[in-house]
């Protein structure tokens, strides 16, 4: 018996298309963005990690707090390390995960990222209403919350 999904459900599934398009177009616009300081937008996402945290982080910590594979982030800081970007030290809580620190060139660099990044996002939402921008990300964030939440199941077996 198949089941029809409810209005809910088939503007969610036209927001995950949308959010799938807009994450491939977020990804080589700001490949195109960081090219010329020598990352791509993996690199930049893994530097920002560290940079927000504003501590040393781990490569699973990475992985965690930007939503992608330990082997993924860990292959981005093997580049970023090599390319002077970040350093290594010795982590307390696990041996055999080493902790990472931007360098001077990772802290600039990502400075320089951000000033870029700025003026382009100034320009992507030239025109958006504030409270539009405001409840896109709130519904988002709610989105994301509920994917770890076990579904419900209406009128099936749970």
């Amino acid at each position: 018996m198949a089941i029809e999904p409810n209005p809910e459900a088939v503007i969610l599934t036209e927001i995950m298309l949308t959010v799938f398009r807009v994450n491939g177009r977020l990804l080589e616009k700001g490949d195109q963005l960081v090219e010329p300081l020598n990352l791509t937008s993996a690199r930049w996402q893994v530097l920002g990690a560290v940079a927000l945290a504003e501590k040393p982080l781990s490569a699973p910590q990475i992985a965690e707090a930007m939503g992608i594979t330990r082997q993924g982030a860990q292959k981005q800081l093997n580049k970023l390390e090599e390319d002077g970007f970040f350093e290594q030290s010795l982590n307390p809580r696990h041996q055999r995960s080493p902790l990472y620190a931007l360098t001077e060139l990772g802290n600039c660099t990502f400075a320089k990222v951000m000033t870029l990044e700025a003026i382009w996002a100034n320009g992507l939402v030239a025109g958006l209403p504030l409270q539009d921008l405001r409840k896109t990300l709130q519904t988002l964030n709610s989105i994301y919350k509920r994917l770890d939440s076990p579904v419900p199941r209406k009128g099936g077996r749970s």
